[in-house]
């Protein structure tokens, strides 16, 4: 294991315990679930920038990315539909902004607001980074129309089970989330070798 790697694997080990009061605060509304995504986002992000700025690749066996994938699929899944204190919940919005509006608006706590607005783009973005590696050569229009229906199944899934709103502000969000994975996969590409 190169040093990049554990130097990088360290320094995202001590900026996670230092943002655990930061984090803290937010997981007494989410399933403790949370706290693993935002560990293994923090890790992952700290050694991707640890081989880009050495100049290093790191190679990656395509069956483990795959197991990782499938894992981070569940976890969100899990995320999205099973919240602690969870109470049953069937609104739903199809005014585009207004949700997103009111989170700029001050109107909630900070740590809220910027909390779902983040969240919703940043846990979007392994998937966008995976489609596009896994088809490669799709027209733009399959490449925005099946995140599209997946996250509008979630949404509509969300709302019929009342463990969730149905939001479009949720898809448009999700969405930015999707398309910032495609634009960072070149970027990637730098830092890991598929094998």
């Amino acid at each position: 294991m190169s040093r990049t790697i554990v130097r990088s694997a360290a320094a995202a080990q001590l900026f996670f315990l230092l943002s655990l009061p930061f984090i803290g605060n937010l997981i007494q509304y989410l399933h403790p679930l949370a706290l693993i995504v935002v560990w293994a986002s923090i890790t992952s992000f700290t050694i991707t920038a640890g081989l880009l700025i050495r100049g290093e690749k790191l190679p990656l066996n395509k069956y483990l990315i795959l197991l990782v994938f499938a894992f981070y699929s569940a976890s969100l899944l899990v995320l999205l539909f099973f919240r602690p204190g969870d109470h049953a919940n069937a609104n739903y919005n199809l005014d585009p902004f207004s949700t997103i509006e009111f989170y700029l608006a001050g109107r909630v706590d900070f740590l809220v607001a910027f909390y779902n607005l983040a969240a919703n783009v940043l846990l979007f973005v392994p998937f966008g980074l995976f489609l596009l590696s896994l088809l490669k050569k799709q027209s733009f229009f399959t490449l925005l129309a099946i995140p599209f229906a997946a996250i509008s199944a979630i949404e509509i899934a969300q709302f019929l089970s009342r463990r969730g709103s149905l939001d479009i502000d949720d898809l448009i969000l999700n969405m930015s989330g999707v398309f910032l994975g495609y634009a960072l996969l070149p970027l990637l590409k730098r830092s890991y070798r598929i094998k």
